[in-house]
């Protein structure tokens, strides 16, 4: 049985029947929101995630007296369909934590996942500085019951990026595969087969999370990452083409298979109407035996296209390269490949200035 419906049964048999006489008509809200692989539905056998037991969160109003709720709570089983009910956690909004029911506020939910509440309202540096993996979390976590709306309006405002915010993105993306992508033709070309399929690794990462922003979907961290590509539905056309490009034998089967991914996912941006269409076609690295993809083109096309004032006066204050090229440090994902940087909400705030952001705002 997976998490999701291991967690939704618990709930409607053990929870619900005990907390709605104690709340006394007062709406509340259930829900699985967490790290773990189960809130994303790609927990299995081998993997059935840490603690594993039904997990739920209880949401109420934050004005309420929480005493008769955590009474209800304290009757449940210790066990349920032969697992723990209650486990030790290192996340207390994970669900029931430290050896007892917790109950909580969807403000407190949402800050203690992301660092802020969207139902404040979510800024750039929310945007920017909050991983695509929590995006997934508190967005594709499963929701058993609301009818106040505590949770739903909320993760409706997380549910994808406003469109200049995805521009913004998608430019960086594609900044990260027009840098590096030379570099898989000028390591082989000097004899360096080892290097060549380490750059060709990097930029079947970044594309495939390129795949992501096309389809909108938030990009999982790296455990479920090809996982959850699969489910993409450009992802049947890609991922021929991505693992010839990793089985490659030489550079230039390589260099050919990338630019051939490339192409797809142009094609597929062009498709978005973010911004001017481009040409897919691949072309010579200067005067260099190299091919490369123009992935410089949406770099500038996107870019170009964006009118919020907040994000054009951080496209200006980065800069650019003596090309014009411009600086796109894009989001904490983007930008940093730390999980001790990622998971750490103090850590990620704290990393503004690198994107090229103050404080929160």
């Amino acid at each position: 049985m997976t998490g999701r419906e291991l967690s939704r049964r618990f709930y409607e048999e053990q929870v619900h029947p005990r907390i709605e006489p104690a709340l006394g008509g007062i709406p509340h809200a259930a829900a699985m929101i967490g790290d773990g692989s189960d809130g994303l539905g790609f927990d299995d056998d081998v993997s059935p995630d840490h603690d594993f037991g039904p997990r739920v969160q209880i949401v109420v109003p934050s004005d309420i007296d929480a005493a008769p709720v955590l009474a209800a709570l304290a009757t449940l089983p210790t066990r349920y369909d032969g697992l723990p009910v209650y486990f030790t956690s290192v996340s207390t909004f994970n669900g029931w934590a430290e050896g007892a029911a917790e109950i909580t506020t969807a403000a407190a939910l949402f800050r203690a996942r992301l660092g802020f509440d969207p139902a404040d309202g979510v800024t750039l540096t929310d945007w920017l500085t909050t991983p695509t993996q929590l995006l997934a979390t508190v967005t594709a976590g499963p929701v058993f019951h609301d009818p106040a709306d505590l949770l739903t309006g909320r993760r409706a405002a997380v549910r994808w990026y406003p469109d200049d915010v995805w521009r913004y993105v998608l430019a960086a993306g594609w900044l990260r595969v027009d840098q590096e992508q030379p570099f898989v033709g000028r390591t082989g070309g000097s004899g360096d087969d080892l290097g060549s399929a380490i750059v060709t690794a990097r930029l079947v990462r970044d594309l495939v999370k390129l795949a992501f922003l096309v389809e909108r979907r938030w990009a999982p961290y790296s455990k479920w990452l090809g996982h959850a590509f699969a489910e993409l539905p450009v992802a049947a056309r890609l991922s021929p083409i991505l693992s010839a490009a990793l089985s490659a034998a030489n550079w230039r089967e390589r260099e050919r298979r990338l630019c051939d991914a490339a192409a797809v996912l142009i094609e597929a941006t062009n498709t978005l109407g973010l911004a001017d269409p481009v040409d897919s076609t691949p072309g010579r690295f200067f005067d260099r035996d190299i091919q490369v993809a123009p992935a410089d083109g949406l770099v500038f096309a996107l870019t170009a296209a964006v009118t919020d004032v907040a994000i054009r006066q951080l496209i200006d204050r980065l800069g650019g390269r003596s090309d014009r090229t411009p600086r796109l440090p894009g989001t904490i994902d983007q930008a940093v490949d730390s999980v001790d940087v990622l998971t750490n909400p103090r850590l990620r705030q704290a990393a503004g200035p690198t994107l090229g952001l103050g404080h929160r705002g």
